[in-house]
């Protein structure tokens, strides 16, 4: 798979798993100007699809726009820091480890496949990290939030 382009970061977003599960909000509607449209693009909830993160241009941000990779990384290895996983009572591990979702993530971003993190914290509460890739393979009809300078 051959793939060129840069990447955005979105999130966290933290939240319960009853609001994470209200899919209608994560949803864009069928036209730009509908209500199911407008509620999409004021929420920041992860949407259904990573891709549709793109669709919310006021949520792009120049200092979560990368175009080398290593930044994209650094990102979500912070922030992944600053919202770690809760642990499990019994000493077993609840998610994969960190070092195999950077192997991962190294892997699959350079060849335009997007990252979500997601895990409950020790809150109970659900985080939800992305980065998206630019221009997207799955939705390439959006178009770019805000090119790389």
């Amino acid at each position: 798979m051959s793939w060129s382009g840069h990447w955005h970061g979105y999130g966290p977003w933290t939240g319960s798993r009853d609001t994470y599960g209200q899919e209608g909000l994560r949803r864009p509607g069928a036209n730009p100007n509908d209500e199911q449209t407008r509620s999409f693009l004021s929420t920041t909830m992860p949407p259904m699809m990573t891709g549709h993160w793109l669709l919310r241009r006021s949520q792009t941000a120049a200092d979560r726009t990368w175009t080398d990779v290593g930044d994209a990384m650094t990102w979500l290895k912070t922030t992944y820091e600053s919202n770690p996983p809760f642990k499990r009572d019994d000493g077993k591990q609840a998610y994969a480890a960190l070092d195999t979702k950077i192997v991962y993530a190294m892997d699959v971003l350079p060849r335009g496949v997007d990252v979500t993190w997601a895990h409950y914290t020790e809150s109970s509460s659900l985080t939800s990290f992305t980065v998206v890739c630019c221009p997207n393979q799955f939705h390439p009809e959006i178009a770019c939030p805000m090119p790389p300078n």
